[in-house]
């Protein structure tokens, strides 16, 4: 049957500004980092894409290396896209980044002219997509000038393959050159994708403060830490868990990190929220924050996630608390920034 959208689909999320601009996104995206590579079952991955979409989530987020193996997770969305989704095309915020290596040789990795625009090309013949609505760099090069990666951005969005050009990773002092260049440029920066979540708060130490003075938005992904901050592994190592398939999470930081999981479910139970609710609803309290980008496995699970919306606000006393249990965790053994 073909696939028709839910008719009240747009009164089940909010939407914010992203900075200054004029797009608007749900405060709960939807992230494609994992579950719509090959390993992934194709029935479950159109059930989520869809299933977000009826509940109001119009921006899926995608890069060139997402998969596995790296690309895989682009094909198996326009695939979906195209079955399902292209009369709506109008209706949705589709992103995608380059900056991480994607094929061999010195012109499939990092920032120069030459990679990113190859990289947007391969992505929209992936996603059989004339264009994608968000470009990213999705990591600073230390070896080629910042005004060749943004000068790429710009030249994407001046030739209609992206609509807006964005950044990842890049630390405060960074961003705010970028930006500069970007709006010289005649693309400002519309959004910036760092990791932010309970654990690692770098952007806390002045990348939201850039952000905000610039008019950039923010979308944190893993705002989850990888699924250490949810019930997943509150009681062990759950079967066919992130955790258990070694993706980046490993047992052993799970059972490192269990004290702490367990404090903050605590205070989550007191909140009548999951410990995922809350980690997520964390980070949208933040003013720099437009939206937040976590992953999902069900439709349960963004159905729940979505329900984080009915509680966003923290006392002192709750901030203090959570503040306490996640004091001396190492966040830099919580998983890889990409």
């Amino acid at each position: 049957m073909a696939y028709i959208p839910a008719d009240k689909r747009y009164e089940k999320t909010p939407y914010a500004r992203s900075g200054r601009s004029g797009l608007l996104l749900p405060r709960i995206s939807l992230g494609l980092w994992h579950n719509f590579g090959d390993d992934s079952n194709r029935q479950d991955a159109r059930d989520l894409i869809l299933g977000a979409f009826d509940h109001g989530i119009t921006h899926f987020d995608l890069a060139n290396n997402y998969g596995p193996p790296p690309g895989s997770a682009e094909i198996n969305f326009g695939k979906i896209f195209q079955q399902n989704l292209a009369a709506y095309r109008d209706e949705l915020i589709i992103s995608t980044k380059a900056g991480y290596t994607m094929w061999p040789g010195p012109y499939g990795d990092w920032g120069s002219r030459k990679y990113m625009l190859a990289s947007l090309d391969q992505s929209l013949q992936r996603m059989q997509l004339d264009y994608v609505d968000i470009f990213y760099s999705h990591r600073p090069d230390p070896h080629t000038p910042l005004e060749e990666t943004m000068g790429a951005l710009a030249h994407a969005v001046r030739t209609g393959k992206a609509l807006y050009a964005a950044l990842s990773n890049y630390g405060p002092e960074q961003t705010a050159a970028a930006a500069k260049i970007l709006r010289e440029l005649g693309a400002p920066c519309l959004i910036h994708q760092p990791r932010y979540n309970m654990i690692d708060r770098k952007p806390e130490h002045g990348l939201f403060s850039v952000l905000e003075r610039e008019g950039i938005g923010c979308i944190p992904f893993s705002p989850l830490a990888q699924g250490i901050l949810s019930e997943r592994y509150l009681e062990g190592m759950p079967e066919g868990s992130r955790a258990t398939r070694n993706i980046f999470l490993k047992p052993e930081t799970v059972a490192r990190h269990r004290p702490m999981i367990l404090k903050l479910q605590a205070i989550a139970k007191a909140r009548g929220q999951t410990l995922a609710q809350m980690a997520l609803a964390w980070v949208l309290r933040q003013t720099a924050v437009t939206s937040v980008l976590p992953g999902a496995s069900s439709l349960k699970q963004i159905e729940s996630n979505l329900a984080t919306l009915q509680n966003t606000k923290f006392s002192p006393a709750e901030l203090a608390a959570i503040d306490e249990a996640v004091a001396g965790v190492d966040a830099t053994k919580a998983g890889p920034p990409i």
